[in-house]
């Protein structure tokens, strides 16, 4: 029941984009069309919870032990960026189809901040290793639908007549702060 909990709290009620506001770039630069937010979505599930996997153990058996803390950032960020490149030649190699479906998806992980704050949240929340890779899947699962959502709607807006100055990013923007006040209703559940 509690790892139910950790993704119910981790999708709705602290949604990683709309509540805590890491993974703007992303959230407003791929989401133009649902089948490239669906692209952005399994790329970044797949190395979150592998980073998250990683980052914790070497933060609870290396950082920990040797009283290296301080450390913490900076190291997430070379794991999370060794772990994307990593994954990009085994992908090349293994299953050139998926390679290719990635495509710029996995360059452009390296670089999201949801993935490195997952990390950093899961570390400090105190999470054994089962809680972290669950927190990660939640967060993931609540990043991807806000990421196949907004997509959603800006294919909508596309087709509506919108003013002049608001077309592009200004009604993007006026959305996401929709969805943001949508998501803080779910404040309580959890």
């Amino acid at each position: 029941m509690e790892y139910v909990l950790i993704i119910i709290a981790a999708v709705f009620v602290s949604n990683i984009v709309l509540n805590q506001f890491l993974g703007i770039c992303p959230f407003i630069g791929v989401s133009n069309k649902v089948d490239t937010a669906l692209g952005m979505t399994g790329a970044v599930t797949f190395v979150m919870v592998i980073a998250t996997l990683f980052t914790y153990l070497i933060f609870k058996y290396i950082l920990v032990p040797l009283d290296l803390t301080y450390l913490r950032t900076i190291t997430f960020i070379l794991v999370i960026a060794s772990l994307v490149q990593m994954v990009e030649i085994m992908l090349k190699k293994i299953s050139p189809p998926l390679y290719q479906a990635l495509g710029i998806f996995l360059p452009l992980i390296t670089t999201n901040c949801a993935v490195l704050g997952v990390a950093v949240l899961a570390v400090q929340q105190d999470f054994n290793l089962l809680g972290s890779v669950v927190f990660a899947i939640g967060n993931a699962i609540g990043f991807g639908l806000a990421l196949v959502a907004f997509s959603g709607i800006r294919e909508q807006l596309d087709m509506l007549n919108v003013p002049k100055p608001m077309k592009g990013v200004p009604i993007a923007f006026i959305v996401a702060g929709l969805m943001a006040l949508a998501f803080m209703g779910f404040t309580g559940i959890v």
